[in-house]
């Protein structure tokens, strides 16, 4: 293949390079030094007999992640013809501003729709839902407007890019646990005036994982996942009166820490494919050239007034739920089953084919 499809070393980066090697391409992962032997260990290719294992190729080996950005980087990246991947690690680790104005490597996606995901940018996820008309949470302006069961949407002080989120029924409540959350250094003053506080969603929680394809001009449903959240599954497998003992001395958390591969009913899931339809109309007028490539719409279908999805939060890149594959909905597709690493890498391949790599990358 007549390029390298790379990415950074987290979140979904075997996904990404398990396809590549599948379509034929060779594959380059950054690394963050003492976070690397995943990828500079245990899954490099080699040889074991006559037959080749692994999926990663090249490690970049980096003393940062922020250093994917410098022009020695670089540089190697685009001798490598690489095609860069990016996932929510990156534009943690990376950052928007670097990705946008001095990331060079061609990156399978729309860069600048990543900085959309946040919810205090002037086009953010709301922004585009609202355009794409999906149902979301109810937002509550401020804590005093508080008059039903709320998610309060805060970053955490240490790790901004991960939130301390908590629940709250009332002004008071808010008050209360926000202050004990400032008092153990979990949020700062700051990420709590940046917050969202938004209704509580009750119902069954779906992540939708979508590939909008600017070859064919369609978006495509590869499959369905919910996820496993620290502490909080631990949390839910007690009885009640062991979380209301816990709760005295500690809050749950929603951190992300892994996927479960899950189905719909077949009766619901035209919802789904109705708002993966319109987020990528939406994202055309809003964020030229539009979404390219793996999106995700997480949320609940809640019962009211009928059955609905509501969508909570909006991923505009790969998301990190490879399980994704073990659902049938790419077999009823493409009548194979297909990962998001796999779907990138043959979208890539058909664009070399066709001189259209300019309709695929930014």
């Amino acid at each position: 293949m007549e390029h390298t499809i790379a990415t950074i070393g987290s979140h979904s980066a075997l996904d990404v390079c398990e396809g590549a090697k599948a379509e034929g391409f060779k594959t380059l992962v950054a690394c963050q030094k003492g976070r690397d032997s995943t990828y500079s260990s245990y899954y490099k290719t080699r040889k074991r007999g006559e037959q080749e294992i692994g999926v990663v190729d090249e490690v970049l080996m980096l003393d940062k992640f922020s250093e994917m950005a410098n022009e020695k980087n670089q540089k190697l990246m685009l001798d490598r013809k690489c095609v860069f991947v990016p996932n929510r690690s990156f534009a943690v680790y990376v950052g928007y501003d670097a990705i946008e104005k001095k990331f060079s490597v061609p990156v399978f996606g729309n860069k600048r729709l990543l900085r959309a995901e946040e919810r205090n940018v002037e086009k953010d996820q709301y922004y585009l839902m609202k355009k794409a008309g999906i149902r979301f949470p109810k937002l509550i302006k401020s804590p005093d407007r508080i008059d039903t069961l709320c998610i309060v949407k805060v970053s955490e002080a240490k790790r901004s890019y991960e939130r301390a989120f908590f629940l709250a029924r009332s002004s008071e409540e808010y008050v209360e646990k926000s202050e004990a959350l400032l008092r153990e250094g979990k949020i700062t003053k700051e990420g709590l005036r940046n917050a969202k506080i938004e209704e509580y969603v009750i119902g069954a929680y779906f992540n939708f994982n979508f590939f909008y394809s600017p070859l064919h001009d369609e978006v495509e449903l590869l499959g369905i996942d919910t996820r496993r959240q620290t502490n909080l599954d631990g949390f839910l497998r007690l009885p009640a009166d062991k979380q209301l003992e816990l709760l005295r001395h500690t809050q749950p958390s929603t951190i992300e820490t892994g996927h479960i591969a899950c189905t719909i009913r077949e009766s619901l899931l035209q919802q789904a494919l109705e708002a993966g339809d319109a987020l990528a109309e939406a994202a055309k007028k809003e964020y030229a050239p539009g979404l390219i490539g793996p999106f995700a719409l997480q949320g609940a279908i809640e019962e009211r007034d009928g059955e609905h999805f509501v969508c909570f939060d909006v991923s505009l890149r790969i998301p990190g739920s490879p399980g994704t594959r073990f659902t049938p909905y790419s077999e009823y597709l493409f009548r194979k089953s297909v990962s998001f690493g796999r779907r990138i890498a043959i979208e890539i391949k058909e664009a070399e084919k066709k001189n259209r790599m300019d309709d695929v990358t930014t």
